[in-house]
């Protein structure tokens, strides 16, 4: 047998029998289980995205944290342009 048929396609730290069975579980779930589980990773992502912004500037609040992040997923000039209070934290040259 080739190895291309026994290796996993979605991952490559996966056997391929534990992909099928992955595989198996999501068919058998509803669309309301998969969003909550879509939901859920999403949600630990932003955590995660939070939790290095606060790493990154240890003196900022939340807010700061977040508008930091922000500007790493938004860029600079729409936060400054949908955020106003960005603009007296940061200043228009950050």
């Amino acid at each position: 047998m080739s190895s291309f048929i026994e290796t996993a396609v979605l991952a490559t730290d996966t056997s391929l029998a534990a992909e099928r069975v992955q595989v198996a579980v999501w068919r058998r779930m509803s669309s309301t289980d998969k969003a909550r589980v879509v939901s859920g990773i999403s949600r630990a992502a932003q955590e995660f995205s939070l939790l290095g912004s606060r790493q990154r500037h240890p003196g900022a609040s939340e807010r700061e944290c977040a508008l930091h992040l922000a500007m790493l997923e938004l860029g600079r000039e729409t936060v400054m342009q949908a955020y106003p209070e960005a603009v007296a934290l940061f200043g228009r040259r950050h």
